[in-house]
């Protein structure tokens, strides 16, 4: 597979010989969170819920790489940045381009039919940079997770820059966090011998997620780095290492770049089958495992001492919040009365505290956790065991968003469920029709536009009508307000796969 990308020497130039530095910042947006459930749900990940504050974690990320300036190849004024790669999966297209649309900052999306780790999602973000970069450019990756947080963004770009100055050199390279504490929930980074009076080292190898002794003793070491997850590296050396590494993911990677298509959003939608044959590794699996072994490349861990946490379980998200006197976050509708160390969170539904101690409880409409705050890592088996169960609490949140608006399951009983829809201005929903239920709609707010069958008609509000069974139809909201109906349904199966699909301006197909 390594005439998938040459390697930068084989082109034809050394990496100091090009004019112009081109640097790609890609963003794998790809994480489940399941540890944070039940705020973050398999359809609603953690990078795209507002955890900390106004903003997304997906938002923050972007943000964050905006600082970050790419040094020139002369040492001059720096070069412009390409426009960020965002790779998630093509179930979290709609939403991610929501939160996007809150940034500035130029995008585009590479669209995954199917999860495939990080190492195959760094491999189509390199193709895709290197089809989209100037002729003769090798572009610069800086490919992070997003969903962790910094609390220092000067120092995480400062620290950045150093990265690609080394990997404009050909080197692959990783940012690692010297350990504060013996934590037992990160992969560590061995690191061998510096490189540069900024602190950056060899890397002597990756390990695994330590136990607590063996974790004390990374950490008194003074050898041992937090692995980060952020890499930086040329996209021809990132297109070697793994044609080296992995074969099959390079081979898999590059038919379903090849067969890629795009909308008319300039979203590249990777080829299904393609995709689907890709054997599903990590990064770190994949390629940095073997630095140092069988791989001509050398490998700098680049310090990063930028308050960096993977928000990983509620006790980050206690640690990073504002806490009162007695080390208590409260967020929402939440009461607290003799209680220290405890983090509440209130979707809704008051939450009283009394008395405990180093306790996590998290309300949301359809489910409350309630859990020690050093046990929170096992929240993982609780989502585990509820996907088991065929447990709708482990995919969506009672209130679904949908690309044309939500809709909020308010009831439901033995053939019957009671819905809450909002459609925006201008939006639609598919046109579609069920096997097995019928439909009552009452608009309480705003104008629809109903479709059903071969009518077509106009409802304000207080005004209804009847779906049955069988019967194509759709909402559509030709107003400039938000449309607001109730929806009763009624049947002998209601699950939202009963839906069968002719027409979606949003390219869904059934489900």
């Amino acid at each position: 597979m390594n005439d998938l990308a040459l390697p930068v020497a084989l082109q034809g130039c050394a990496p100091d010989a090009q004019t112009a530095l081109h640097v790609q910042p890609v963003i794998l947006a790809g994480g489940s969170g399941t540890r944070l459930w039940p705020l973050s749900r398999e359809h609603c990940p953690k990078q795209l819920i507002d955890l900390l504050d106004d903003e997304s974690l997906l938002e923050a990320t972007l943000r964050r790489l905006g600082q970050v300036k790419a040094p020139s190849a002369d040492g001059r004024e720096p070069h412009q940045k390409a426009p960020t790669l965002v790779v998630c999966s093509e179930d979290l297209r709609h939403q991610t381009i929501e939160r996007l649309a809150r940034c500035t900052a130029s995008t585009r999306l590479i669209l995954e039919p199917v999860a495939r780790n990080t190492a195959p999602a760094l491999t189509v973000a390199a193709l895709a940079a290197q089809a989209a970069a100037p002729e003769g450019v090798d572009p610069v990756l800086i490919a992070t997770p997003a969903d962790h947080l910094f609390t220092d963004v000067v120092a995480f770009a400062s620290a950045l820059e150093a990265a690609v100055e080394h990997a404009r050199h050909g080197a692959i390279v990783t940012l690692g966090v010297p350990p504060t504490r013996a934590e037992t929930g990160y992969g560590y980074i061995r690191t061998g011998h510096a490189l540069d009076a900024n602190g950056a080292r060899s890397i002597a190898r990756f390990v695994e997620k330590p136990g607590r002794e063996l974790a004390e003793h990374y950490l008194s070491s003074n050898e041992y780095w937090w692995n980060s997850g952020i890499f930086v590296v040329r996209a021809s050396v990132w297109l070697d290492a793994i044609g080296r590494c992995r074969e099959a993911i390079a081979g898999a990677c590059a038919a379903a770049f090849e067969h890629a298509s795009t909308d008319g959003d300039g979203a590249l939608h990777l080829a299904a089958d393609a995709l689907a044959a890709c054997p599903s590794d990590s990064i770190d699996y994949a390629v940095m495992e073997r630095i140092g072994t069988d791989l001509p490349f050398e490998g700098v861990v680049v310090p990063l001492i930028a308050g960096w946490s993977d928000v990983g379980a509620w006790d980050a998200v206690w640690q990073l919040s504002e806490k009162d006197a007695s080390g208590n976050v409260a967020r929402g509708r939440v009461l607290l009365e003799g209680a220290t160390d405890t983090f509440a969170h209130s979707d809704g539904r008051l939450v009283a505290c009394v008395g405990v101690t180093g306790v996590v409880v998290v309300e949301t409409a359809d489910a409350v956790l309630v859990a020690a705050k050093d046990r929170v890592q096992d929240v993982k088996a609780i989502v585990g065991r509820l996907k088991e169960m065929r447990g709708t609490e482990a995919n969506d949140h009672r209130k679904v968003q949908r690309p044309w608006g939500f809709y909020d399951s308010v009831d439901s009983g033995e053939r019957f469920q009671v819905k809450r829809i909002v459609v925006k201005p201008g939006a639609r929903l598919s046109l579609q029709m069920h096997h097995h239920r019928a439909e009552h709609w009452v608009v309480v707010r705003g104008t629809a536009l109903v479709t059903r069958g071969d009518e077509q008609f106009l409802l304000s509000e207080n005004q209804s009508t009847y779906i049955p069974l069988g019967v194509t139809h759709r909402l559509e909201n030709p107003g400039k307000t938000p449309l607001e109906i109730i929806e009763v349904q009624s049947g002998c199966y209601l699950g939202e796969d009963d839906i069968v699909r002719f027409d979606d301006q949003y390219g869904r197909a059934s489900r």
